[in-house]
Order: C-alpha cells, then sequence, then structure tokens
C-alpha cells in the first residue's frame, strides 16, 4: 500500500472524544478513525495554518467544484452550483431542517435502529419521532424495509419529514436503486420531504458504490435534501465541513434561509481548505482505506465465527461500524457495560439506536490491525465472563 494504516497514534493528548477514556481502556465507539487522514490533505491545511491569518472565509469556486465532480465521477450524481450549500454539519444542518420544515409536534419518519443524533434532532426541536423500524432476520442475519408500515407512516397527515440514513448506520447496508426508489414514490405521494443523510457513503465495501437518493428519479431529485460530506470518509470531524445537496429552488430557499438562520452556513478558516483538498487529491487514499477496513472486517468475522460463536456478526457492505448480534449473550446495555468494566473495550450498546437496537453492538473498527486484533481479544474476555457469570 501507498499509505500507511498500521501506525498507532497516541491520541490521547488531542483533547479527543473518542481517546477520553482511562488509560487501561480502548475506545472502538464513535465514529471517527484512529488513521491520520490523507496526506495530501494534512499538506493543504499545513500550508493554510502557515498563512497565520485566520479571518473570515468564504466559500469559493474551488469548493463548489470539488464537490460537483466527485460525486458525479464516483457516484454518477450531477449536481448544479447552485443547488450546494455549506454547512458546517451534517447534524446541524438535519437539525437546522427540522425546525425550518415542521410545525410543533409533527411526526419526522426514521428507520431504527438508526443513528441516535437523529432522534436528539427531532424531539430537542419540537418535533415527534415516528419509527418505521427495520426487519431484521435472525437467520440471515440481513435487514430489510417494511414498506407497508412506511407507507402507513408516511399516509399520516402529521408526517412532514423522512430522515434516511443511506448507507445504514449502524447497520453497514447499502440500499439498492430500488428500495430507494420505493421510498421516494411513497415520500412524493404524500407529500413528505426526504432528507437523505449520506454522510458515510464514500467508506464501502472495495468495487461497491451507494446510491445517491437524488440520483433515482426526478420525484426523488425534486423532494429530497442529500447531507454530504468530507469529515467519515477523511477523519475531519474536527474541522467542521459539509454541504447540503437541494436541486429544487422552493425547498433550497427554505433550508438555505434555515441554514443561515441558524447560523451554520459559513466555513471557518479549515473547513473549505480541507474538503477541496479531499476531493480532488484524496481518491487514492479513500480506495486504499477502504480495502483496510474491508480486511478489518473480514479478520473479525474469522475471529467471531472461530472464537466466539456466540457473536454474530451482521453482514454489511457500508461504512466502519459492525452492527454485532448479541442477542444470544444478553441485552446491549448490560454486555457492552459489563464489557467496559471487565476488560476496557468501550463499544456502544445497541439500544442507544432504537429499543429494536437491543440485542447488538456497534464496534468501530477503522484502526491499525493491532488495535483491532486487541480489541477482538477484549470482546471475547469480556463475554465469555459475562456468560460464565449467568450459569
Amino acid at each position: 500500500m501507498k499509505y500507511d494504516f498500521d501506525t498507532v497514534y497516541d491520541r490521547r493528548s488531542t483533547d479527543s472524544i473518542k481517546w477520553a477514556v482511562a488509560e487501561n481502556e480502548l475506545p472502538m465507539w464513535v465514529a471517527d478513525m484512529d488513521f491520520r487522514t490523507a496526506p495530501e490533505v494534512i499538506d493543504a491545511l499545513t500550508e493554510r495554518a502557515a498563512n497565520g491569518i485566520f479571518g473570515y472565509t468564504d466559500v469559493t469556486g474551488e469548493w463548489y467544484d470539488a464537490y460537483i465532480n466527485w460525486w458525479e465521477r464516483r457516484h454518477g450524481l450531477k449536481m448544479e452550483k447552485e443547488g450546494l450549500m455549506f454547512t458546517t454539519g451534517v447534524v446541524a444542518a438535519i437539525s437546522s431542517i427540522v425546525r425550518k420544515l415542521t410545525t410543533p409536534n409533527e411526526n419526522v419518519v426514521i428507520q431504527a435502529p438508526v443513528y441516535n443524533i437523529f432522534f436528539n434532532s427531532i424531539v430537542n426541536n419540537g418535533a415527534r419521532v415516528l419509527e418505521n423500524r427495520l426487519v431484521y432476520d435472525r437467520e440471515t442475519l440481513s435487514y430489510s424495509i417494511d414498506f407497508d408500515d412506511l407507507e402507513k407512516k408516511l399516509s399520516d397527515p402529521q408526517t412532514t419529514l423522512m430522515i434516511l440514513c443511506n448507507p445504514q448506520n449502524p447497520v453497514g447496508r447499502i440500499w439498492t436503486a430500488a428500495e430507494l426508489e420505493r421510498i421516494g414514490e411513497l415520500a412524493f405521494k404524500y407529500h413528505v420531504t426526504v432528507v437523505s443523510d449520506e454522510i458515510h457513503c464514500d467508506v464501502t465495501e472495495p468495487g461497491q458504490s451507494y446510491v445517491p437518493f437524488a440520483s433515482l428519479s426526478e420525484k426523488c431529485r425534486s423532494n429530497s435534501i442529500t447531507c454530504i460530506a468530507p469529515t467519515k470518509t477523511f477523519n475531519l470531524a474536527g474541522i467542521h465541513s459539509a454541504a447540503v445537496y437541494v436541486p429544487d429552488p422552493f425547498l433550497r430557499h427554505k433550508v438555505w434561509r434555515g441554514l443561515n438562520t441558524d447560523e451554520v452556513a459559513e466555513p471557518g478558516a479549515f473547513a473549505t481548505v480541507g474538503a477541496i483538498a479531499a476531493f480532488t487529491k484524496g481518491e487514492e487514499w479513500v480506495n486504499e482505506m477502504n480495502r483496510y477496513v474491508s480486511d478489518n472486517r473480514r479478520a473479525v468475522a474469522a475471529f467471531l465465527e472461530a472464537q466466539l460463536p456466540c457473536v454474530k456478526l451482521v453482514p454489511g457492505n457500508a461504512t466502519y461500524l459492525l452492527w454485532l448480534d448479541v442477542n444470544a449473550v444478553g441485552r446491549s446495555r448490560d454486555v457492552a457495560d459489563f464489557v467496559r468494566r471487565e476488560t476496557g473495550l468501550f463499544v456502544t450498546a445497541g439500544a442507544v439506536y432504537g429499543e429494536n437496537g437491543d440485542g447488538f453492538l456497534r464496534m468501530n473498527i477503522a484502526c491499525p490491525r493491532t488495535l483491532l486484533e486487541d480489541g477482538l481479544r477484549r470482546l471475547r474476555e469480556g463475554i465469555l465472563k459475562y456468560l460464565e457469570r449467568l450459569t
């Protein structure tokens, strides 16, 4: 490989949220990587820092071109410059959109188990969570959409928005074009705007690509708001850089007003620089990173099958977050708390992502192989001790 994903860096002295843990603990929970970002991005940020003046920053034509060219080249989505808007983060944008496009007590549909902050963005802004729960097949270890229930939820006159996670976090699925188009048809039929969170879109199994929701049909395109960013792909969450794409001019104006009213539409000194470098110079790094994460995924699957068969890996083809079925062991919060207390391994209890996430753990594998192997040893030790305690 051209790039280094094996070196372990000390992040405890960097004010890292992920690594704000006890000395003996290994954090594999929150969704940021333990890889350094692409050297090309580091060079661009270093050059900007060397200037030494960090005044107000504007969004340049290079920023628009970087996004437009990346999505057209990698994902087949042609975006117009006027449809793109800078925002400081996907979560900030989603919260702003909920505030702007709903009135108090209207429904926002989500598909649990799903990224837990969706719940916060809805409830904290006066709307109601309406769950279209994904259907889990324990035989095939796979998830599907209950479209009958989805239509029922979308047809409720009190439903205004649907927040779609594409690819899905935490179950790690790339939704198919057919699934997404069916969602789009139903949302259009019942006048429900789709907010598609596509922040994990570039972290996929080698040779596979996600399907942008807005690329599927005119109905999907005109009735959607797409949230995208370089932050998950390039480990840049700390520079607060993202974008919102809204093709429809009427809907775009509402979103633009919301982002500006909430003051989440202005870049910091490094926000556009990092994104431009990532999307213009980082493609080879992304491809290698995806291969490394894919190898990590296979290593986990082999380890569980050979040494911890009571824990099942739910097959996934996107994100660097693994969804582990521990239904044969116990409830997710109990298991996660016990494993952390006994071994120092910090993974996330699946119940955080909705009631139907109980019985699962989410584990971040975007890390050097040595850390992954350490985490797996701790997981095995903790699970076996937990089972031993029950006998």
